[in-house]
Protein backbone atom coordinates (compact mmCIF):
# COMPACT_ATOMS: atom_id res chain seq x y z
CA UNK A 1 0.00 0.00 0.00
CA UNK A 2 1.25 3.59 -0.87
CA UNK A 3 0.88 6.19 1.41
CA UNK A 4 0.18 9.71 -0.47
CA UNK A 5 -0.75 13.54 0.55
CA UNK A 6 -2.06 16.09 -1.20
CA UNK A 7 -0.36 19.29 0.34
CA UNK A 8 -2.42 22.93 -0.03
CA UNK A 9 -0.26 24.06 2.54
CA UNK A 10 -2.91 26.15 3.70
CA UNK A 11 -1.09 25.96 7.66
CA UNK A 12 1.96 26.30 9.69
CA UNK A 13 5.06 25.02 7.37
CA UNK A 14 6.52 23.92 10.92
CA UNK A 15 3.55 22.03 12.40
CA UNK A 16 2.97 20.30 8.76
CA UNK A 17 2.53 16.74 9.70
CA UNK A 18 2.11 16.19 5.60
CA UNK A 19 5.51 17.36 5.05
CA UNK A 20 7.13 15.32 7.83
CA UNK A 21 6.03 12.15 6.60
CA UNK A 22 7.07 13.13 3.03
CA UNK A 23 10.72 14.38 4.74
CA UNK A 24 11.42 10.94 6.20
CA UNK A 25 9.97 8.96 3.15
CA UNK A 26 6.53 7.92 4.79
CA UNK A 27 4.55 9.36 2.26
CA UNK A 28 4.81 10.46 -1.38
CA UNK A 29 3.73 14.02 -1.65
CA UNK A 30 1.54 13.88 -5.12
CA UNK A 31 -0.09 16.85 -6.97
CA UNK A 32 -2.93 14.76 -8.38
CA UNK A 33 -4.85 11.66 -7.61
CA UNK A 34 -4.72 8.80 -9.30
CA UNK A 35 -7.22 6.64 -10.26
CA UNK A 36 -7.23 3.12 -7.53
CA UNK A 37 -6.14 5.98 -5.08
CA UNK A 38 -8.62 6.37 -1.78
CA UNK A 39 -8.89 9.44 -0.51
CA UNK A 40 -9.37 9.93 2.63
CA UNK A 41 -12.46 13.13 3.05
CA UNK A 42 -13.96 13.31 6.49
CA UNK A 43 -16.89 15.10 4.42
CA UNK A 44 -17.63 11.63 2.48
CA UNK A 45 -20.91 9.67 3.37
CA UNK A 46 -19.62 6.10 2.91
CA UNK A 47 -17.01 4.84 6.00
CA UNK A 48 -14.13 3.24 5.50
CA UNK A 49 -14.25 -0.66 6.07
CA UNK A 50 -11.48 -3.46 5.99
CA UNK A 51 -13.36 -3.94 2.66
CA UNK A 52 -11.57 -1.38 0.71
CA UNK A 53 -8.05 -2.91 1.67
CA UNK A 54 -8.52 -4.70 -2.06
CA UNK A 55 -9.65 -1.99 -3.88
CA UNK A 56 -7.09 0.30 -3.70
CA UNK A 57 -3.33 0.55 -4.60
CA UNK A 58 -3.01 4.06 -2.65
CA UNK A 59 -4.25 5.99 0.04
CA UNK A 60 -3.89 9.95 -0.05
CA UNK A 61 -4.85 12.18 2.85
CA UNK A 62 -5.07 15.54 1.83
CA UNK A 63 -3.48 18.27 3.71
CA UNK A 64 -5.14 21.21 4.11
CA UNK A 65 -6.43 23.36 7.27
CA UNK A 66 -9.32 22.65 8.89
CA UNK A 67 -11.06 26.40 8.38
CA UNK A 68 -10.92 26.01 4.78
CA UNK A 69 -11.41 22.27 4.56
CA UNK A 70 -14.97 22.26 2.83
CA UNK A 71 -13.78 24.20 0.18
CA UNK A 72 -10.72 22.73 -0.39
CA UNK A 73 -12.17 19.27 -0.57
CA UNK A 74 -15.43 20.36 -2.46
CA UNK A 75 -14.11 22.63 -5.36
CA UNK A 76 -10.65 20.38 -5.26
CA UNK A 77 -10.15 19.44 -8.85
CA UNK A 78 -7.02 17.31 -7.99
CA UNK A 79 -8.99 14.79 -5.85
CA UNK A 80 -11.29 14.44 -8.62
CA UNK A 81 -10.01 11.23 -9.51
CA UNK A 82 -9.71 8.94 -6.73
CA UNK A 83 -12.49 7.09 -4.26
CA UNK A 84 -13.47 9.14 -1.75
CA UNK A 85 -14.30 7.19 2.23
CA UNK A 86 -14.37 8.90 5.61
CA UNK A 87 -12.49 7.69 8.77
CA UNK A 88 -15.22 6.55 11.36
CA UNK A 89 -14.76 9.01 14.50
CA UNK A 90 -11.60 8.81 16.09
CA UNK A 91 -10.17 11.27 19.01
CA UNK A 92 -7.26 13.55 18.22
CA UNK A 93 -3.85 12.87 19.63
CA UNK A 94 -1.98 15.54 18.92
CA UNK A 95 -1.23 18.67 20.78
CA UNK A 96 -3.74 21.35 19.11
CA UNK A 97 -6.57 19.28 19.30
CA UNK A 98 -5.98 16.90 21.87
CA UNK A 99 -9.36 14.50 22.44
CA UNK A 100 -11.21 16.21 19.75
CA UNK A 101 -13.48 13.95 18.10
CA UNK A 102 -12.27 13.80 14.55
CA UNK A 103 -9.91 16.57 14.09
CA UNK A 104 -6.70 14.94 13.11
CA UNK A 105 -3.64 16.04 11.55
CA UNK A 106 -2.87 14.39 8.43
CA UNK A 107 -0.74 12.32 9.74
CA UNK A 108 -3.34 10.91 12.37
CA UNK A 109 -5.72 10.59 9.46
CA UNK A 110 -3.31 8.06 7.40
CA UNK A 111 -2.47 6.38 10.54
CA UNK A 112 -5.35 5.59 11.45
CA UNK A 113 -6.86 4.64 7.82
CA UNK A 114 -3.76 2.13 6.95
CA UNK A 115 -4.36 0.79 10.71
CA UNK A 116 -8.18 0.19 9.86
CA UNK A 117 -6.88 -1.48 6.48
CA UNK A 118 -4.88 -4.04 7.83
CA UNK A 119 -1.60 -2.26 7.56
CA UNK A 120 -0.72 -1.48 11.11
CA UNK A 121 3.24 -1.19 10.94
CA UNK A 122 2.87 1.38 8.50
CA UNK A 123 0.56 2.69 10.40
CA UNK A 124 2.74 2.71 13.54
CA UNK A 125 6.06 3.77 11.87
CA UNK A 126 3.88 7.23 10.46
CA UNK A 127 3.27 8.00 14.23
CA UNK A 128 6.41 7.42 15.20
CA UNK A 129 8.14 10.49 13.95
CA UNK A 130 5.70 12.13 16.51
CA UNK A 131 6.88 13.09 19.96
CA UNK A 132 2.41 12.21 20.36
CA UNK A 133 2.04 10.36 17.71
CA UNK A 134 1.57 7.22 20.52
CA UNK A 135 -0.79 9.21 22.33
CA UNK A 136 -3.24 8.67 19.35
CA UNK A 137 -2.88 4.80 19.80
CA UNK A 138 -3.80 5.12 23.17
CA UNK A 139 -6.91 6.94 22.82
CA UNK A 140 -8.55 5.23 19.96
CA UNK A 141 -6.56 1.73 21.07
CA UNK A 142 -9.83 0.06 21.67
CA UNK A 143 -11.51 1.61 19.00
CA UNK A 144 -9.25 1.16 16.71
CA UNK A 145 -8.93 -2.68 17.06
CA UNK A 146 -12.74 -2.79 16.66
CA UNK A 147 -13.69 -0.65 13.45
CA UNK A 148 -10.49 -3.34 12.17
CA UNK A 149 -12.44 -6.51 12.99
CA UNK A 150 -15.59 -5.19 11.70
CA UNK A 151 -16.93 -6.92 8.99
CA UNK A 152 -18.70 -4.25 6.85
CA UNK A 153 -19.56 -0.28 7.15
CA UNK A 154 -22.96 -0.97 8.53
CA UNK A 155 -21.07 -2.62 11.29
CA UNK A 156 -18.51 0.60 11.47
CA UNK A 157 -21.33 2.50 11.99
CA UNK A 158 -23.23 0.39 14.65
CA UNK A 159 -19.50 0.91 16.68
CA UNK A 160 -19.59 4.55 16.37
CA UNK A 161 -22.80 4.86 17.39
CA UNK A 162 -21.83 2.62 20.54
CA UNK A 163 -18.40 4.75 21.43
CA UNK A 164 -19.91 8.45 20.24
CA UNK A 165 -23.57 8.26 20.66
CA UNK A 166 -23.93 12.09 20.16
CA UNK A 167 -23.11 11.55 16.74
CA UNK A 168 -26.53 10.55 16.18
Amino acid sequence: MEAQVLMYKQDDPAKCTAAKLVKFGLAESVRFIRPNTLILDPFCKIVLSTQDRTLFKSVCAVDCSWEMAIDTLLKGKAIKNGVRRRLPALLAGNPTNYSKLSKLTTAEALAASLFILGWRSMSENILDKFKWGHTFFELNSEILSDYTNAVNTTEIVELEKGYFPHLT
